[in-house]
């Protein structure tokens, strides 16, 4: 059973991240596809990512998952709030009874890194001396990316400006947390985060 990270957060709020080593048949006898994915691959992810849901609540009922115009999955009775995220051969996904929540995981690529600039103000570039006075830490920029990421699942309602509506304030690598400042909300809450090698993970519980 390949569940590469896995994290009892409180007796409500379970996290996951399933490492795909399976076929597509062993998913589909597990889990409905609730959208048409063309690809194979998004294909696997997706399944994979709907499976993680119910290894974490046994009870999650796959059956009553909506999928919101934003493309966002959710249960209308909100029985759990849950967020999925994958990347290359990994699912990721948290589930909460209580809270709404929202999880990102991403592997460093050099895209990232080119487009930084449209995700990152200056202001934060300067605080987590990113630029051509510094070392380029591709990990550490990506691990940015994956925290707005997961802003942007929290709120789930799409539209939003990363640059600027979504400001990265501090990070303390002994907690593993950032804290955040969200303006469409005007909310200011922990973004928590994992890195383990050639993979990021950031997560919201609020």
């Amino acid at each position: 059973m390949p569940v590469f990270f896995q994290h009892q957060i409180n007796e409500n709020t379970r996290l996951g991240i399933w490492k795909i080593e399976e076929t597509e048949d062993f998913f589909k006898g597990n889990v409905p596809q609730h959208r048409d994915v063309t690809h194979p691959h998004k294909r696997l992810q997706h399944l994979a990512g709907r499976f993680l849901l119910q290894f974490l609540f046994p009870d999650f009922p796959y059956e009553l998952v909506q999928i919101a115009e934003t493309r966002k999955p959710f249960l209308s009775g909100e029985q759990y709030h849950f967020s999925i995220s994958h990347c290359g051969d990994f699912a990721a996904a948290i589930v909460s009874r209580n809270s709404r929540v929202g999880i990102d995981i991403e592997i460093p690529v050099e895209k990232i890194d080119k487009i930084k600039n449209k995700f990152l103000s200056e202001i934060e570039l300067a605080e987590f001396k990113i630029g051509p006075h510094f070392t380029s830490d591709l990990p550490f920029i990506t691990l940015l990316w994956s925290a707005k990421e997961s802003v942007f699942k929290w709120y789930g309602e799409g539209g939003v400006d990363f640059r600027t509506q979504i400001r990265l304030l501090s990070i303390d690598p002994g907690t593993e947390n950032i804290e955040a400042y969200f303006a469409k909300t005007n909310t200011q809450f922990i973004i928590h985060y994992r890195q383990f090698e050639h993979l990021n993970l950031a997560w919201i519980i609020n």
